[in-house]
This record gives structure tokens, sequence and C-alpha cells, in this order.
């Protein structure tokens, strides 16, 4: 588990676990379908979240939120409303004086992926001129940082977007 903002906390499956379960303080963005997504809409497993369940990409418990998000191959499998969902409520919670934590099965990619975008959008920490220039400054603050083939390709198909609108607009988007 690696701080990559003050009070942002990128990590593991393991880390949420054995850190951070037993602490009603913090807020936790589960990047993973399997298990957190399916237990809290209660999908059996091999099965799928039907297309017009309300909480198809997004189930929030209190202070987590649950993400159906599978380390894909397919950058089309990446569902932006689960992505810009998790950033708004990661804001939220760090304006509310809250740490956050946002984990994945291991950490390197669709979590990793959120923490960069999180503060591509919202700090200055990371430069804007390119994403190959974010990506290289975003491993000297997270080194595990290896997205999926995936994860890039939907930093590819919305870079422009994250790096142009920013979170305002996807906040109003998602509000």
């Amino acid at each position: 588990m690696i701080e990559i903002h003050p009070n942002l906390y990128v990590g593991t499956q393991e880390d949420y676990e054995l850190v951070v379960e037993a602490h009603e303080t913090w807020c936790v963005v589960h990047a993973q379908a399997i298990p957190y997504h399916r237990l809290a809409v209660t999908y059996s497993p091999g099965g799928a979240v039907p297309g017009d369940h309300p909480e198809r990409y997004v189930a929030r418990r209190g202070n987590r939120l649950m993400l159906n998000l599978v380390d894909s191959r397919d950058p089309a499998d990446i569902p932006k409303e689960a992505i810009d969902t998790a950033l708004v409520f990661i804001h939220r919670c760090l304006s509310g004086g809250r740490p956050v934590l946002i984990h994945c099965g291991f950490g390197i990619s669709r979590s990793a992926t959120i923490g960069l975008l999180y503060l591509l959008v919202y700090t200055d920490t990371l430069p804007t001129e390119s994403l190959a220039a974010v990506e290289e400054a975003y491993r000297r603050i997270y080194p595990s940082y290896r997205p999926s083939r995936g994860m890039r390709g939907f930093l590819e198909a919305h870079w422009e977007e994250y790096v142009r609108k920013g979170m305002t607009t996807v906040e109003d988007m998602i509000s």
C-alpha cells in the first residue's frame, strides 16, 4: 500500500483485508468485480449483472464503492461510468478528511490506473502534455503501475477528455 497523495493510497486486496477493513474511518474503492461487487449485488459465479440492473457497474455501501471492473484485455470492457464515479467518490472522501484506499487484486492495473487518473484530474502532480509523460511521472510515485491492455487502452481512448474537461464535467455527468 503506497500513499500517492495525502491520504490517498493504492494497494492490493490483501492490503484492504489486513490493514484497512477493520477501520470504519476509511473510504474504500474496490476496483474489482470479484468478490466485492459480486457480493454487494449478489450475482452468481459465472453469472453477470443484468444489463438493466441499477448497480450494474457501481454499488455503494456506506464508505465503500464496489466497481464491476475486470482486468480485461479489451478497453471496451472498462465502464467509464465506474471509473468516473470512483474519481468523484475519492475526491469527496478526501475533501471530507477521510483516508482512501483504492485496491484491486494485485494493485498494479485497475487500482493503479484509477490513482493515476485521480492525480491527473484533481491535482497538479502529473504533467498533462502526453500520456507517456504522465505514466513516466506516475511510475516515480507508484512504481508498481503496470496497466493491463484494457486499462491502458481505456486511458488512451479517454485521455483528451480527462485532460481537457477535468472532473467538474465528470461530476456534473454523474450527479
